[in-house]
């Protein structure tokens, strides 16, 4: 609970005197320790703080001091009651984050800077929150659970706008409504998704007392004329039930329910009805052991008032969506007085004031979101378990892990929140925005810093997208390992526009690329119009328009290779053969299938060295079974008349994960100090082994001619080997060696 009342002197300011007055009327369980770390945290407030300054018509420390004075009502730890006191010293800038990490710890410093973050988020005091922006408002909340990286910055962002909403009573009304809108629209449903009802209750009451100040001072002055009356009917039908209940058997726990002035109000509103037609102005809280005894408990409930018709709801036998269970009703009581009762078991009622989403997915309508709702049943388990040791420990072994976001929130220079998935990038984000940004864009500004396209975003960030008059995106955007687009709109809108060009310029585009990756991959020409039919398109030509569309990776076309032509029969020795035995009925993926024989030996040339998916020819050596070539090799093309007969037709299986290929890539580049290690960092990082290595150097063209004999596994890893090593500084070509 919250305490509404103060342990600060009255007044906009606070002195050295008041300080040591708040010190000393801290809760007696504090430590000297903490006390120590408390005071260093005044004595630094103290000194930067300017005495000029003021927020809300008091300075700067009485209002850092106010909401850590909320914080220790809650019974926080030293650390957040530092942070609190001390966050308004980085903004400016006064403090340096590394000395403020020494003197406090990486807790402390961490939720300074959070609150720093945190702090660019809010709306501008004179911009307006206009009707129909819930989803802006959603987003600003689910953005501070995932900026804050530790739970305790959401509880003093809470603190600071509670009592920032206790100040504004002096205020004008227009700044009045302005912050009461932005509080019911973000803070209070945070503070009630959070548990923390006293606050929420609060917030929600001075939000009506801003917003409709008579409808609050007419519902106010009726509850006050009213309390003492009203308490005294509760305390005697306290008395009354637990004697009936006794009576039966049943042991109960009998409480008042405090009713706020806006849950009154807002019932008036939902209900359309008068003050005197609210039913749980008196009303109780009936806990007991198990369901047969809520029954029971009804029962005599029943028996002893008239039942009101329509005021019965049995949320046991029929829970509600979030899984709330209790009974409510409403009777007449003693002196025709309407009072409500709610009943449910112990258990039931932990889950309605604890558990994970007990009330908001219903008072709150709009979308659901299960990432948000982790993030907040984490905050509420830590609520609930930092007052037991026992339990806390083992808890926070986890949460760390558990608390981290799995979506960013990021602004646009408006101030609009857009929710993006983890590790998206400023074109996922240009895209988020609407197609024709995405397009366009050619650059980005990460907080007012030119940034790189493939930069991940992280929560809080604004981003500015700089687009050109025209254009399309760059072909590059596909390339997954490029890191240029993460999500699934921005990938189609990318391939949606390729597919909209003109189908020439596609033609033209996807010829070029085709034969690009043929001479680069060091390949045959495949038979495109077996690859059109593969791909379940018309012509050749339709191939080509895909590929320049993005539709088809030419890497893919280009590793097809067209099948060799079946040798001419013709009459020859027979060549003694060794064969092998079966292995097993079908051959795996890579591995090469002999036209017309079952299990013959076969091994790769070590002259072309052919890898999945290149055009081959098999050579039937003497005692060693099938050599296979690539059809464009040297060896092939230079054999006689008489070795010619020995050819026969092969072709590939489907290749199996772990069969790997020897291939030689030739770089040609600029020689300059790390360039062999920069190289050999790619092939670490795509765990490709090297087999052979082998450097040349001159010194007056100052070039490098280096080959690398790697073994990979298929033509589309070798595609993504060769891509990345054309990325490298001072490289000049890459290709394969044939």
């Amino acid at each position: 609970m919250v305490s509404v009342t103060s342990n600060l002197p009255a007044g906009d300011s606070l002195d050295e005197q008041g300080l040591r007055s708040w010190l000393q009327s801290l809760s007696p369980g504090r430590s000297e320790t903490d006390l120590e770390k408390l005071t260093d945290a005044c004595a630094l407030a103290l000194e930067h703080y300017q005495a000029g300054q003021a927020i809300l018509g008091e300075s700067v420390l009485k209002h850092a001091i106010s909401v850590a004075d909320i914080l220790e009502k809650m019974q926080l730890d030293w650390e957040t009651l530092a942070a609190a006191i001390i966050h308004g010293t980085l903004p400016q800038g006064r403090v340096d984050p590394t000395l403020l990490e020494k003197r406090f710890g990486a807790g402390v410093a961490r939720m300074v800077n959070d609150m720093a973050r945190i702090g660019s988020l809010g709306r501008p005091r004179d911009e307006q929150l206009r009707p129909g922006e819930s989803d802006h408002s959603e987003n600003i909340r689910r953005m501070m659970l995932s900026v804050a990286d530790d739970i305790r910055v959401v509880l003093i962002v809470l603190a600071e706008r509670l009592h920032d909403m206790r100040m504004l009573k002096n205020q004008p009304q227009e700044l009045k409504e302005r912050e009461a809108r932005e509080t019911q629209e973000i803070y209070a449903p945070l503070a009630n998704r959070l548990g923390i009802w006293q606050m929420k209750w609060e917030l929600e009451d001075l939000c009506l007392r801003y917003l409709h100040p008579q409808d609050y001072k007419d519902l106010a002055s009726r509850l006050d004329g009213r309390r003492a009356d009203r308490e005294q009917f509760i305390h005697s039908m306290i008395e009354l039930l637990q004697e009936k209940f006794a009576a039966v058997g049943i042991t109960a726990e009998i409480t008042g329910r405090p009713k706020h002035i806006y849950s009154i109000w807002k019932k008036m509103q939902r209900k359309a009805v008068d003050f005197e037609q609210i039913f749980d102005l008196r009303a109780l809280r009936v806990l007991v052991g198990s369901v047969a005894d809520c029954y029971a408990a009804l029962g005599v409930i029943h028996g002893t008032w008239r039942h009101i018709p329509g005021e019965f709801d049995d949320y046991i036998a029929t829970p509600k969506a979030n899984m709330y269970r209790s009974i409510h009703t409403a009777v007449i009581g003693p002196e025709e007085m309407p009072l409500e009762i709610q009943i449910r078991t112990r258990e039931m009622h932990e889950h309605a004031e604890l558990g994970v989403a007990a009330h908001w997915r219903y008072k709150e309508p709009g979308r659901q979101d299960s990432e948000f709702e982790r993030r907040i049943s984490l905050m509420r388990n830590w609520l609930e378990l930092k007052d037991d040791p026992t339990k806390f420990e083992d808890f926070l072994e986890n949460l760390k892990a558990g608390f981290e976001a799995r979506q960013v929130y990021v602004l646009t220079p408006q101030g609009k929140v857009l929710e993006l998935p983890l590790g998206a990038t400023p074109v996922d984000f240009a895209y988020a925005i609407h197609s024709s940004v995405g397009h366009r864009c050619r650059g980005a500004r990460v907080n007012g810093r030119i940034a790189p396209l493939t930069q991940p975003l992280e929560s809080g960030q604004t981003v500015e997208i700089m687009t050109v008059k025209e254009g399309g995106p760059s072909r590059d955007w596909l390339s997954s390992h490029l890191g240029y687009i993460t999500t699934s709109r921005a990938r189609n809108r990318v391939r949606h526009w390729f597919k909209q060009q003109d189908y020439e310029q596609h033609l033209s585009i996807g010829r070029a690329g085709l034969e690009r990756e043929i001479t680069r991959l060091g390949v045959s020409r495949p038979d495109l119009e077996q690859a059109a039919r593969r791909f379940n398109l018309k012509k050749p030509n339709d191939l080509l328009a895909a590929i320049g569309r993005g539709e088809v990776s030419p890497v893919q076309v280009a590793g097809m290779g067209a099948p060799p032509k079946e040798p001419e029969p013709r009459e020859r020795d027979e060549v003694p053969v060794r064969k092998r035995p079966p292995r097993r009925p079908v051959k795996g993926a890579g591995e090469v299938i002999v036209a017309g024989v079952d299990d013959l030996m076969t091994h790769m040339a070590r002259c072309c060295k052919p890898v999945p998916y290149d055009a081959i020819v098999g050579f039937i050596t003497r005692g060693r079974g099938v050599t296979v070539h690539r059809r464009d090799c040297a060896v092939v093309k230079g054999l006689d008349d008489q070795e010619q007969i020995r050819l026969v037709q092969v072709g590939w299986a489907d290749q199996p994960e772990e069969a790997t290929y020897p291939v030689d890539i030739r770089v040609l580049a600029s020689d300059r100090k790390g360039l062999l290690r920069d190289i050999s960092s790619i092939f670490t990082n795509e765990e490709v082994d090297v087999i052979g290595v082998n450097s040349q150097s001159s010194r007056k063209t100052d070039r490098a001619s280096m080959r690398f004999t790697v073994e990979i596994y298929n033509i589309r890893q070798l595609s993504r080997i060769l891509e990345k090593l054309a990325q490298l500084p001072d490289v000049l070509e890459v290709r394969r060696q044939v």
